[in-house]
């Protein structure tokens, strides 16, 4: 992996559940992420993918500090930035930026295209000088692929594929080093999906970005990913490299979530299995113990619900990542695993 530029540990965010109006008693929490760990590297793009509810969206948040983290660290360039605030934070955010998901709801309807585009360098007055700043947002609108001359324009002029350009225009602005990319797509038609993942192929090797790329569908996220990391209820169950995932995925998640995505040759749809996942996604208020995917899993055996921190490697083993010990998915025999993974190859948690 290239060098990390943004470092993630044990990231958390829980959500208190509270009852009582004058005396505010907190019962619980909604654990939306717990326990999330991973890196990017410069130029890098890492792919998150899970069914709705897993927490990739409030992990998008944290990473540009719209949400505060209830535990871990983000780095960035080695510094942790949950703990910056002010002047700091504020030169932090420059250089990472965000497209969010729904174009018709982030661009606001009031100001002109110029304006949207424009606003950051109100922020950051040091990046374009006054006199400079039409020409930027013209520069900018040509790099999307708009008319430079749409700078008049409101947004309800513009279909969603183009206000979603004019959303990735805004978060070049300031010529960050890492875009995090919330679902940019899952809003926008097919072939329109299509052109905004290759405008942000092509300005990732044009401007060396980095990209953390969030999203449900996962064809998009092959295409554009180098790495791929899978979330189920809150955690990381594996990470790879695209090929890695989507040829030999390890984790029982991963294989049902892989075995639902649609196979348009019917000859190779008759003869594929497929995976059907019994039981609910369990609440984020009151998480399983152990392994979180158990009470959905065809292989979950009593173990599981002891610990969760089996780690699956390549040759199928699942290794305790405390003990050392291994236990064989074919003979459920356990014996002394292999030392502990070197930080960047391809883990499964459970």
């Amino acid at each position: 992996m290239a060098e990390p530029i943004l470092e993630v540990r044990d990231l958390v965010k829980h959500y208190p559940l509270t009852q009582g109006i004058l005396f505010r008693k907190q019962i619980g929490a909604v654990r939306a992420v717990d326990g999330v760990d991973f890196a990017l590297g410069r130029g890098e793009t890492l792919g998150i993918v899970g069914e709705s509810g897993c927490g990739k969206s409030t992990v998008a948040k944290m990473l540009v500090n719209l949400e505060r983290p209830t535990g871990g660290s983000i780095r960035y360039k080695g510094e942790d930035i949950t703990r910056l605030s002010g002047r700091a934070l504020k030169a932090v955010r420059r250089n990472i930026q965000m497209v969010f998901q729904d174009p018709y709801t982030s661009l606001n309807p009031r100001m002109t295209v110029g304006d949207i585009i424009g606003e950051p360098y109100d922020i950051h007055p040091e990046v374009a000088p006054k006199g400079d700043r039409r020409r930027k947002v013209q520069e900018l609108l040509d790099v999307v692929g708009l008319n430079p001359e749409y700078v008049n324009r409101y947004p309800h002029q513009f279909s969603g594929g183009q206000r979603q350009r004019i959303g990735i225009a805004r978060g070049l602005a300031l010529r960050p080093e890492v875009i995090v990319a919330d679902e940019p797509v899952s809003a926008l038609d097919v072939s329109v999906q299509a052109q905004v993942v290759n405008l942000m192929d092509r300005l990732q090797s044009e401007f060396g970005l980095a990209y953390v790329f969030i999203a449900h569908d996962l064809s998009i996220v092959r295409h554009i990913s180098d790495r791929v990391a899978v979330m189920y209820l809150g955690r990381i169950v594996e990470t790879g490299t695209d090929t890695e995932i989507y040829e030999h995925p390890t984790h029982p998640y991963t294989q049902a979530l892989l075995s639902a995505v649609p196979v348009p040759d019917p000859e190779a749809r008759e003869h594929r299995e497929r995976i059907i996942l019994t039981g609910d996604v369990p609440s984020p208020t009151n998480i399983p113990s152990g392994c979180r995917f158990r009470t959905r899993c065809w292989k979950a055996r009593g173990t599981d619900a002891e610990t969760g921190r089996w780690r699956s490697t390549a040759t199928g083993r699942w290794t305790d990542a405390e003990t050392g010990r291994w236990r064989s998915t074919a003979t459920g025999r356990g014996d002394m695993a292999a030392p502990r993974p070197v930080y960047g190859t391809r883990t499964a948690v459970r």
